[in-house]
């Protein structure tokens, strides 16, 4: 049998990735976890590289973050559309990691090298967007916005970068106004953000879907209007305790599918990565118990 696929991505953590092979290399030797590493080379090398070591029938163990995790998910969803995919290890070398923190996987490398050489898994939904496959998290309007941002930011790290871009965002005082259908549901009004989650936090600190379970054959959303600057600012720091949604002006559903269609277009993002920065329709809809990830 072929040694794990390692993809490895050194950009993570905006490069801190790169600069911590030494400590990866020793997780690795602990856990007496052998695999052939291979080091992305740029956006959607991990899809590439996941679609054929899944087609290969390989075990793949993931060094990066959630964007990378995503491309990974997507490359072997391609090789295999249907049935259970993995397992997929996890080693978290990201800013946010909130796919780790949702599924509290651990966010140390040794312990989590450890993790997977020990072969116990979880089994978890994932979500789809249009094309796009998730494992924690998609929104429109304002959260792609402050992908946006932090994207162009180069000064701050951590996840403190992600509250800076939601001031910024927030300071542009975006909305749309589109039309919401699920399954037991619909709404047709001005929005300011919806997010859709199959994990509770995103961006490190959020929890923009506060009652969402990775492995309940739903996805959770969340959407709501702030019409005012000062409106979205009393909301955000009640987005980092998940309390926001007692807000009225904020709803929280549970489905296995959703449609958003706007009147004007909106940038989305798919597990922290921006697909499009002016799409119209989006068609959610959950994939039921799709993925194993190894656990503690």
């Amino acid at each position: 049998m072929a040694a794990p696929l390692l993809i490895v991505n050194p950009y993570s953590g905006r490069g801190a990735a790169g600069r911590r092979k030494a400590e990866l290399e020793h997780s690795l030797a602990a856990a007496q976890l052998h695999c052939e590493r291979v080091e992305t080379a740029g956006p959607r090398h991990a899809q590439t590289l996941a679609q054929q070591a899944a087609a290969d029938g390989r075990t793949i163990v993931i060094g990066g973050g959630d964007g990378t995790i995503g491309e990974v998910v997507n490359g072997m969803a391609l090789a295999q559309p249907e049935g259970v995919l993995g397992p997929i290890g996890i080693l978290p070398l990201g800013t946010a990691n909130d796919l780790v923190h949702n599924l509290h996987l651990p966010t140390a490398l040794e312990a989590a090298a450890a993790a997977i050489s020990a072969g116990r898994t979880r089994r978890i939904d994932l979500g789809q967007a249009n094309e796009w496959i998730f494992a924690n998290n998609s929104a429109l309007g304002l959260e792609p916005v402050v992908t946006q941002y932090n994207i162009r930011m180069v000064r701050w790290r951590g996840v403190l970068r992600y509250l800076v871009a939601a001031l910024r965002a927030i300071n542009d005082q975006p909305a749309w106004r589109m039309h919401l259908a699920w399954d037991d549901g619909s709404f047709d009004g001005p929005l300011s953000l919806v997010s859709v989650g199959n994990g509770v936090v995103t961006g490190g600190l959020f929890r923009m879907a506060p009652a969402a379970l990775p492995d309940d054959g739903r996805l959770t959303f969340v959407f709501g209007y702030a019409p005012t600057r000062w409106k979205l600012l009393r909301l955000l720091p009640r987005t980092i305790s998940g309390s926001f949604v007692d807000d009225p002006a904020i709803q929280q559903h549970h489905t296995t599918r959703l449609t958003l269609e706007a009147t004007t277009p909106t940038p989305i993002q798919v597990d922290g990565e921006v697909r499009d920065e002016a799409i119209r329709r989006v068609s959610y809809r959950v994939l039921p118990a799709r993925l194993d990830v190894f656990c503690p």
